[in-house]
């Protein structure tokens, strides 16, 4: 390999949140790759939980499993689901993490008795980490969560600033993403929350090379150079980020600005020309599709689809690759034991049950398992969906009428899911775990190597035999059961270590059901084989 050139860009927001920082750094790193660069990115979260793993879905979002087992923020997927690449567990932190660390070293005598402050130790840890994650790297893209001026990123950005001395400032360049609100009544769009969030950021130390405008409409060149001008930055590194029809879009919409060319020159890289021919192809695909088909996406977290977002994202990646739009029917599972399942899948091409955690709604995903699979509808069952899919078997086919699994029932007579005692983890580490373990640490979390049955559909999805896919969750189908279904016409089609990762049900058009999350490893190039077949049948499905 030759030598790396070290440089970074600092990703900064201002305003309030969710403006589009995760998708910003995606799309600069994405164009950088596809102009031969090697590219990094690093996520940092200053919120104080060590990871977002026990955190509710509709309190932060999806959490996204990388294939080290490391629980991250959802901005994660974005970056892979762009750059095409597999990210570790270096690739995000929390200041919990860092705290955590620098307590750990303080509690060993490692600082000899100094006094621990924000300035240096936990400055230094931060620095540390990334620099762990720029290894190997031309360009580290960091991106921090939350906005400028909040208490709990000050060490971050003091970092920033302190690196652009260390590294000297053709090394290191600041990105900063912000608001431009359009007034209705007043007819315009507001420059001056950019100006304020500008200068909070000045005032810590930071001066923004490039401004990344967020506006639902374009923005007129004479505000763009009122912005430049107050802000201190080129007109040219003034970019602006409308609402786009795809987020697949934006690397487009920033290439057509020449988003490059400031970052070329202030980080002396020479003529940047990226191959985007095949992402723009896929794009337009997305944007005006041939075809359609509908999936009924049967979930309880509806509230807030940001908890299914790798999953959502890879229905869109498998619809760009077979030319179609995937239309996304929600349908809550608590609905489906009120009414009954025809009502929300009686015109539907595909059922997906997604995974999931609790009680609630599992009759509802339970009842429209036997739907698709009596009605013949094309089924993908995730995690959960796997489980249930067995569930579902064992009581109207097997006539096991209290089958069920030990997470909801721990007294069932059936246990078809259960807690086993223990099990190697993806590091290959033997773990131990029980009803009484803690949360954050007693999942099946990252990557697993996956065996495949010939003649499958989980074969001919892959087309491979050895699969590897990731994981997230404590409770596993329970192999005593494995006879009675398959002399049933539930076949096991894939395992990992002895346990079931995989089942279909025989006289089916198309069912499948999965241990792991099929959607942790789909990108837009790359659709995830399960998902890309799943689709594909549903397609095909007749109504």
């Amino acid at each position: 390999m030759s030598e790396t050139l070290n440089k970074y860009i600092f990703i900064t927001g201002g305003v309030l949140s969710s403006l589009g920082k995760g998708i910003t750094a995606a799309s600069i790193g994405t164009l950088l790759k596809a102009a031969g660069l090697r590219v990094g990115v690093l996520k940092l979260d200053p919120y104080i939980n060590v990871d977002p793993g026990t955190m509710s879905p509709l309190e932060h979002g999806e959490v996204f499993v990388t294939k080290d087992g490391a629980e991250t923020d959802l901005d994660l997927g974005h970056y892979e689901r762009f750059l095409d690449t597999s990210l570790t567990r270096a690739n995000n932190f929390t200041t919990g993490q860092i705290y955590k660390s620098v307590i750990e070293k303080e509690r060993k005598g490692e600082y000899l008795g100094k006094t621990i402050q924000v300035v240096p130790h936990i400055v230094n840890e931060i620095k540390e980490r990334i620099k762990l994650a720029a290894e190997g790297k031309d360009i580290l893209i960091v991106e921090l969560g939350g906005t400028t001026g909040d208490i709990e990123g000050l060490p971050y950005l003091e970092t920033f600033r302190q690196m652009k001395h260390e590294l000297g400032r053709r090394n290191v360049m600041n990105i900063h993403v912000t608001l431009l609100p359009y007034i209705k009544a007043a007819g315009e769009l507001k420059t001056k929350p950019t100006q304020h969030s500008v200068q909070e950021l000045r005032r810590i130390g930071i001066a923004p090379h490039m401004l990344i405008l967020r506006a639902e409409q374009p923005v007129p060149m004479d505000l763009k150079r009122k912005i430049a001008y107050s802000c201190d930055v080129e007109i040219e590194s003034v970019i602006e980020a409308i609402d786009a029809p795809t987020i697949y879009k934006v690397p487009i919409n920033f290439q057509a600005q020449n988003v490059l060319e400031p970052i070329a020159r202030q980080l002396e890289l020479g003529e940047l020309a990226p191959k985007m021919d095949e992402w723009n192809s896929l794009v337009s695909r997305i944007i005006s599709p041939s075809g359609e088909v509908k999936i009924a996406f049967v979930g309880k977290y509806l509230g807030l689809k940001e908890s299914y977002k790798s999953l959502t994202e890879a229905l869109i990646h498998a619809g760009a690759h077979l030319d179609k739009k995937v239309k996304i029917e929600w349908v809550d599972s608590e609905k489906i034991e009120e009414d009954g399942a025809e009502k929300y899948l009686g015109d539907v091409d595909g059922v997906l049950v997604a995974g999931g955690f609790g009680q609630r709604g599992v009759e509802g995903k339970i009842e429209a398992i036997r739907y698709a699979r009596e009605e013949k509808i094309p089924f993908l069952g995730i995690c959960l969906g796997m489980q249930l899919s067995m569930i579902e078997f064992a009581r109207n086919v097997l006539g096991y009428e209290d089958a069920n699994s030990m997470e909801f029932d721990p007294a069932t007579r059936h246990p078809i899911v259960y807690l086993i005692d223990e099990f190697i983890d993806a590091s290959g580490t033997r773990q131990v775990r029980t009803t009484t373990s803690p949360l954050g640490g007693t999942m099946r979390l990252g990557e697993y190597r996956c065996d495949v049955k010939k003649g499958s559909n989980l074969e001919k999805a892959y087309d491979n035999h050895t699969i590897f896919e990731r994981h997230r969750h404590r409770y596993e189908a329970n192999p005593l059961y494995r006879e009675a279904l398959e002399k049933a016409g539930m076949e096991v089609t894939g395992e990992s270590h002895g346990l079931i990762e995989a089942v279909e049900v025989k006289d089916h058009p198309w069912f499948l059901g999965v241990q792991f999350h099929p959607e942790f490893t789909s990108r837009l190039q790359h659709p995830n084989p399960a998902i890309l077949s799943f689709v594909e049948a549903s397609s095909k499905h007749s109504r």
